[in-house]
């Protein structure tokens, strides 16, 4: 008879922009097993695409919710592969490395890509992507990152989504780790495609991407893909054909953001999750200003997603051993992804609260008093 594994040390706090520190419920949701192709499964897949519309305050029918296998990148890679025409060209508001990765999606799939790039610690200004527009009518489509997680800042969507609009151009944002949590309206803002996936702001845990669309504008795309597996048109039409995903399903990740949307309803819904965000992203920012840290990006440009700090002017200071410190006390940060400025990311998305924040606040002095770069 095997013997049962002792049951494991509670989990490290993941202030990270996802994965992230998910609640016991949906951990606990994943311990059943699900048939792929069974109709109770295919029922609960029908109510996840269902309620993905309705937390992105759209209507079905207009919009269709399609999900992709894999982590947010397929998605965000399905959407451009799947929906740029085969003459057309993609535009992209660089500011960061998530914009970065999009661009370089468009080359290895041979779209004809134009990066406009900004700053990395500003947003993407709106005009200029007006201008390159207007100059450039061989541009079919435009995307945009709206919370770029390589330094926490905010892109205007909304008045990028009115430069798209007037030029008459496909318009898709990669809301990866916003959707959720940052209120966005799809209609008002002219969203062809909204991208997000299951381990961000609703909570659940990696394994599959969604794809938020006007069903005119996928449905016009019929012969545009430029891979199988990741055809966002196709996948659209297994479901509508027979509720199943194309190829093998992630059943236990599905059946963790099922319940994972019953607790972003018990939150409030968007505002709700968005209150408690953003409270703890204040606490983060008062308390690290407190204990001498500086925040890059201006407070009227950051989100409440996460947050990038410069490294502290002292000759004791190394991030690894910053890190691991910080690791040792249960408690996993992120490093900077910043090309100019040495930084480190916290983020304070997922099952975490302002005790919770506190209680890294509390730990991160102990490390500087630890490293010798404060005084106790």
């Amino acid at each position: 008879m095997m013997e049962q594994p002792p049951p494991p040390a509670r989990d490290k706090l993941l202030f990270t922009p996802g994965p992230l520190t998910t609640s016991l419920s949906v951990k606990a949701a994943m311990l059943r097993d699900a048939g792929s192709w069974h109709f109770e499964f295919n029922e609960i897949v029908r109510g996840v695409r269902e309620k993905l519309l309705e937390v992105a305050g759209v209507p079905a029918g207009e919009y269709v919710c399609v999900l992709m296998q894999g982590s947010g990148t397929f998605g965000v890679e399905a959407t451009v592969t799947s929906t740029v025409p085969p003459d057309g060209r993609l535009l992209v508001a660089v500011n960061g490395a998530y914009g970065e990765r999009i661009v370089r999606m468009a080359e290895v799939a041979r779209v004809p890509v134009t990066a406009l790039r900004f700053p990395e610690d500003q947003p993407a200004d709106p005009e200029a992507i007006a201008l390159v527009l207007a100059d450039d009518p061989s541009i079919t489509s435009v995307a945009a990152v709206h919370c770029e997680t390589t330094t926490g800042v905010l892109n205007p969507i909304e008045a990028i989504g009115e430069a798209v609009s007037r030029a008459r151009r496909t318009y898709i944002v990669d809301a990866m780790s916003s959707f959720g949590a940052v209120p966005i309206d799809m209609r008002a803002t002219g969203i062809d495609y909204l991208v997000s996936s299951a381990n961000k702001c609703i909570e659940g845990v990696p394994g599959f991407s969604f794809v938020i669309a006007r069903r005119e504008a996928l449905l016009a795309t019929d012969g545009f893909a430029r891979s199988l597996s990741l055809d966002l048109l196709g996948q659209l039409r297994g479901f509508e054909a027979n509720g199943q995903f194309r190829f093998t399903p992630p059943t236990h990740v599905v059946l963790a953001f099922a319940q994972a949307l019953k607790e972003l309803d018990a939150e409030g819904g968007v505002a709700g999750r968005a209150a408690r965000y953003r409270a703890n992203h204040e606490t983060l920012v008062a308390g690290m200003r407190g204990l001498g840290f500086r925040a890059l990006v201006r407070p009227e440009e950051q989100s409440y997603i996460i947050t990038s700090f410069l490294y502290p002017e002292h000759p004791r200071f190394e991030f690894a051993d910053f890190y691991r410190r910080l690791s040792d006390k249960g408690m996993i940060i992120y490093p900077g992804k910043l090309t100019q400025v040495d930084s480190f990311r916290i983020g304070n998305i997922g099952r975490l609260f302002e005790a919770d924040i506190r209680a890294l606040l509390a730990a991160i002095r102990e490390t500087l008093i630890e490293m010798g770069i404060r005084e106790g």
